[in-house]
Formats: structure tokens, C-alpha cells, sequence
């Protein structure tokens, strides 16, 4: 398989001072979703700028399909797609002749009509720009980064606010793409969106990628496969907690604003044991839940901070 992007050591500094990114690596195959992921100021922005040609790494290499941005800009603007987390577009402007106006930048575009049907955007070709819904001002976004017929997606933030519907069209269409021999590289909060669309995915922090791999790889690195959590009368002290590491098939223990959260291999095993402790303690449950592990859980664990924290 093709290596779509690849970088080497990538590091930009910002007057001499700040490091945004720093010796970061990474490499995306033809044909796959990536996800980046990482919290606001991780540095995941900067490198995909990078990336897109807009910035200039202050070291470090960077290649599509093997061109690089010093040789071939002119070559490889021609195969990517971007489509920024918020796309301003005239509003005076119908959808049409939007999506003609981006087509009228490149060599080779696709026929608008065929993006229009696609998009599902049809019925709106001829409203204009202002009066389209949020679902659709971000479906035409991404018209825009589709009718050049690129070879790679640059897709920020998508889905940020729009409607569960909408999002799910947007998935649908990412899809499309995809099966249709295009790379997607993603940047997303919502965790189930990367679980649902992304073949692999990079955590970033700090500037650095300090997790990658499949969903489901990150998830099984966890060492639970699921959590049990549940909030107890009283307050959990240090002994309390220990007790709860001690319960069969926990691996972990976390307390969140008087939530307890047990990382488990078993919860048949836990639960009852849970159950039995509190008994002996005469302590009063007054919440339970179970579910499997998450990425959002992976995040937690690796970086100590949840996706939406500044």
C-alpha cells in the first residue's frame, strides 16, 4: 500500500520560544481514515498545516505521495481537499455557484452536478449561501473541498455542532470518499466519531504523538476492557480506594467528583465483589453503571486531561 503522507522529525517553533510541535512523526496510507486527536494547544493544528502547505516546518520533512512542498506545491495543491472546522463563503452567492467558483481553481475538477447529488445539495443549488441550515452550510464546506477530486481529505473538526442527522450525513459521505480510493486525515472531539470512522489514529500532546494505532489497539492497551463506576454515601478515603483496587479483575481505580471508576477485565467477577465490600462496609450505592472502554477513557489515562479541556 501507498504511503499518502509522511513526516519525519517535524518541529515548529514560534519565536525561537514556543514549541508547537516537536519531532513529530507519522505516516498515513493510501486509502485510510486518520485521526488526530489531542487538546486544545497539543499541536495538532500547526502540524497539519504543515501538512496542507500553509506553514513552513522550522525542521523536519514532509512528503505527499513522495512529493515535497519545495518541489511539487503547485502539483500536490491539486490533490488535496480542506475543509476547515468553520468555512467562510459569500453569502450572496448561490450554492451552485459556489461549488462552480472552487471548481474554477483547479485542473481537473469534478462536474458540480455530480458534487451537488452527492452532497445531497440538489434542492439548495440555487439558495443562497445565507440561507442554508448548519447542516448544510457544512455539507457545501465540504462540496467545496470535494469537487477539486482530491486524493486526500483535510477534514478539521466537521461535525462541531451540528445536529446528530447532519453528523451522521457527513459520516456517510466521509465514507463515500473513502471507498472510493481517498485518504482521510481527521481532526475530531467527539470520540465516537473517531471509533466509527478512523482506520488509526494519533494522540498528541505537548507537541508530540504519544499514542497511535487503531481504536480498537488503543482501547486493549487500557488493560481493562471495561469500567464499572458508581458513587457510594460518604467520601471515599485513601483506605476506601485501596479496597476497591483489591476487588477481582480491577485493574484501575478513579475517582471523578465523588465518582468511583473501575477500570475491569470481568465485570461479572467485579460487580459481586463490589456489591459484597459494600455490604461489609454498610455503605449505601447510590449509582451503578457499566460500559466498555472508550477512547475518551484512553485519552484520560494518557494525558490526564478529558478532549474538551483548554
Amino acid at each position: 500500500m501507498a504511503t499518502a503522507i509522511q513526516c519525519r522529525d517535524l518541529r515548529k517553533t514560534y519565536d525561537g520560544k514556543v514549541e508547537a510541535v516537536r519531532g513529530l512523526n507519522l505516516e498515513i496510507q493510501a486509502g485510510e481514515c486518520f485521526g488526530l486527536l489531542g487538546p486544545n494547544g497539543a499541536g495538532k493544528t500547526t502540524t497539519i498545516e504543515i501538512l496542507e502547505g500553509l506553514l513552513e516546518p522550522t525542521s523536519g520533512q514532509v512528503s505527499i505521495f513522495g512529493r515535497t512542498w519545495k518541489t511539487d506545491a503547485r502539483e500536490m495543491r491539486e490533490w488535496l481537499g480542506i475543509s476547515l472546522q468553520e468555512t467562510r463563503l459569500s453569502e450572496k452567492l448561490t450554492v451552485r455557484e459556489t461549488i462552480n467558483l472552487f471548481a474554477s481553481f483547479y485542473r481537473e475538477p469534478r462536474a458540480s452536478e455530480d458534487v451537488l447529488e452527492e452532497l445531497q445539495l440538489t434542492e439548495k443549488a440555487d439558495a443562497w449561501v445565507g440561507k442554508l441550515s448548519g447542516g448544510q452550510r457544512q455539507r457545501l464546506a465540504v462540496a467545496t473541498a470535494l469537487v477539486c477530486n482530491p486524493k486526500i481529505l483535510f477534514l478539521d473538526e466537521p461535525t462541531t455542532g451540528l445536529d446528530p442527522q447532519s453528523r451522521r450525513q457527513l459520516w456517510d459521505i466521509i465514507r463515500s470518499f473513502q471507498r472510493g480510493g481517498g485518504t482521510v486525515l481527521l481532526t475530531t472531539h467527539y470520540m465516537d466519531e473517531a471509533e466509527r470512522l478512523c482506520d488509526r489514529l494519533a494522540i498528541v500532546d505537548h507537541g508530540q504523538i504519544i499514542a497511535e494505532g487503531s481504536p480498537a489497539e488503543l482501547i486493549q492497551r487500557l488493560g481493562g476492557h471495561h469500567f464499572v463506576e458508581f458513587a457510594v454515601t460518604g467520601n471515599s478515603d485513601g483506605a476506601a480506594l485501596d479496597a476497591w483496587r483489591a476487588l477481582p479483575s480491577v485493574d484501575s481505580v478513579r475517582e471523578d467528583d465523588g465518582m468511583i471508576s473501575l477500570s475491569v477485565k470481568e465485570p461479572h467477577l467485579a460487580i459481586p465483589a463490589l456489591l459484597e465490600a459494600l455490604g461489609k462496609q454498610g455503605s449505601s450505592l447510590q449509582h451503578l453503571t457499566t460500559r466498555q472502554a472508550s477512547l475518551e477513557d484512553v485519552f484520560v489515562r494518557l494525558t490526564g486531561r478529558h478532549l474538551r479541556e483548554d
